[in-house]
């Protein structure tokens, strides 16, 4: 066996292979962007083959890199959560489009079942809300709207992203692990099942869905033609869970807040099930050996996509690199607030209607403030879900951070600043994918525990709180009247 972890990392832009050896080093990484299609409003596809195809060559490039599969240990995959797809069991090919995570399509659907009473029941089994955010209503609407997915019949085969990859990596096994069945809406977590009443509110055939296996074991091994010969697959994770492992939060208490594609914050509450009052998500952590742990979560739909919209939309940077600078360029954002309902609110408002605003604009206003505007957005969002944690019992004491927004400073300290917390950052901060090492790695045998292998995550960087409470008051309570127009806007629109 060799020594080098590879990880496939699917994200919800692009997808990237990177080697690891049992120390945490990367030794190399290689990355392609996909295509997004957006058919309607609301509406967010991808193409399953494509992300099939590009990450099978990211693979084969680290496999070559490493020297050949001899040199390869294990496999860890982990990918964008709640994005679900359909393939034929028969040929292996995908039958229609992947609805993604950021999708809305559902949300007529979502609020008429909310009307009927139904999210108690979910929320109690699922530790979910009824969104479009998650997988179940995803595949409801599929089965209604597409004929190749409702006439498929005992030919259906339908699964989250890491599902997909798994069945195509393997040749035919049907798998998803625990925490990516934690995300459809369609698994009750207290038993780790999928669940029958769930599966009959949303018409979703039990045949059609993956085996739920732990996040670490000897999942399944990669068809011997791919690489050169078969690749044992160990570790399996969605993305928010593994960068929750990648940055070591292993004990209850320990929180993560990772800016990417989107911001998720994720707190550690052990073997307890969390049950929030305050429209938080209960969801696993991970599972070993049958065993769950769990934890609290606050979804925030928009983080580093906006930045990508000031960029290809509206023309205002050339890269992402460039924020920085212009934000620190103003000594503030001259009153202006951006709210960034692109995809609708996320936690703690779960308001899938509501359309994103700029506010506070003047003829004073340059480009430097509404770039900045849109940072600030980050520290803003972050301490809306540190106040919700805060009242389900889950306050925070320091906050870990990592994703592609934080390689910013001017971001890590405006989180500090707003939330008035220690934050600290790895200086490796692609820690979703070195968590899929980890797993990996256990499932493997190259660790003996999750606590072994967390000296993978390497040294941080600390942030410390530098504003006054005067200053942070005021930015918090512009921040709360902008979003207060846009909750009442969307209100208005639903009537």
């Amino acid at each position: 066996m060799g020594d080098r972890l590879l990880v496939i990392d699917e994200g919800t832009t692009s997808t990237r292979a990177m080697l690891f050896d049992r120390g945490g080093a990367c030794f190399g990484s290689e990355q392609r962007e996909f295509t997004q299609h957006y058919p309607r409003p609301g509406w967010v596809e991808q193409d399953p083959e494509e992300i099939w195809a590009l990450s099978l060559a990211c693979a084969r490039a680290m496999v070559e890199q490493a020297g050949g599969a001899d040199c390869i240990a294990a496999i860890g995959i982990t990918n964008q959560r709640e994005t679900v797809l359909f393939w034929s069991r028969r040929t292996g090919r995908a039958l229609a489009p992947a609805i993604v995570w950021q999708d809305r399509r559902t949300a007529d659907l979502c609020r008429r079942l909310k009307e009927q009473g139904h999210e108690p029941e979910v929320q109690a089994r699922t530790g979910l809300l009824l969104d479009p955010y998650f997988s179940a209503s995803k595949i409801a609407w599929a089965l209604e709207h597409w004929p190749e997915v409702a006439e498929a019949g005992e030919d259906l085969m339908v699964g989250t992203v890491e599902s997909w990859l798994v069945y195509r990596l393997t040749g035919g096994l049907h798998v998803t692990d625990a925490t990516n069945a934690s995300r459809t809406g369609l698994m009750d977590i207290g038993t780790g099942c999928w669940d029958p009443g769930l599966l009959d509110l949303w018409g979703v055939p039990l045949e059609a869905l993956p085996r739920i296996v732990d996040c670490a074991d000897e999942i399944g091994t990669t068809l011997p033609e791919l690489f050169g010969r078969a690749l044992p697959i160990t570790g399996m994770a969605g993305d928010q869970q593994a960068a929750s492992i990648g940055q070591a939060c292993l004990a209850p208490g320990d929180t993560k807040a990772t800016y990417g594609t989107g911001a998720f914050i994720l707190a550690n509450t052990g073997q307890q099930q969390p049950r929030s009052q305050h429209r938080l998500l209960s969801t696993i952590a991970w599972q070993l050996s049958g065993v769950r742990t769990y934890a609290l979560e606050g979804s925030v739909f928009v983080a580093g996509s906006l930045v990508k919209w000031l960029r290809d939309e509206l023309g205002l940077i050339r890269t992402a690199e460039e924020t920085e600078t212009l934000a620190r360029s103003v000594p503030d954002s001259g009153g202006v607030y951006i709210v960034p309902a692109l995809s609708g609110l996320g936690a703690p408002y779960w308001q899938p209607s509501a359309r994103a605003a700029m506010t506070g604009l003047s003829f004073s206003t340059g480009r430097a403030h509404i770039v900045r505007a849109a940072l600030e957005a980050m520290a803003h969002q972050t301490h809306d879900l540190m106040t919700a944690f805060a009242s389900d019992g889950a306050a925070w004491e320091r906050l870990k951070i990592d994703g592609g927004m934080v390689v910013n400073d001017w971001i890590a300290q405006d989180v500090a600043d707003v939330t008035g917390l220690s934050v600290e950052r790895p200086y490796f901060v692609e820690t979703t994918a070195l968590g899929a090492a980890m797993l990996a790695g256990l499932g493997c045998g190259m660790f003996g525990s999750l606590d072994d292998a967390s000296a993978l995550r390497g040294e941080v960087r600390q942030f410390q709180p530098r504003m006054d409470e005067e200053h942070r008051a005021l930015r918090l309570a512009g921040w709360r009247e902008a979003v207060g127009a846009v909750l009442s806007s969307a209100r208005l629109t639903r009537s």
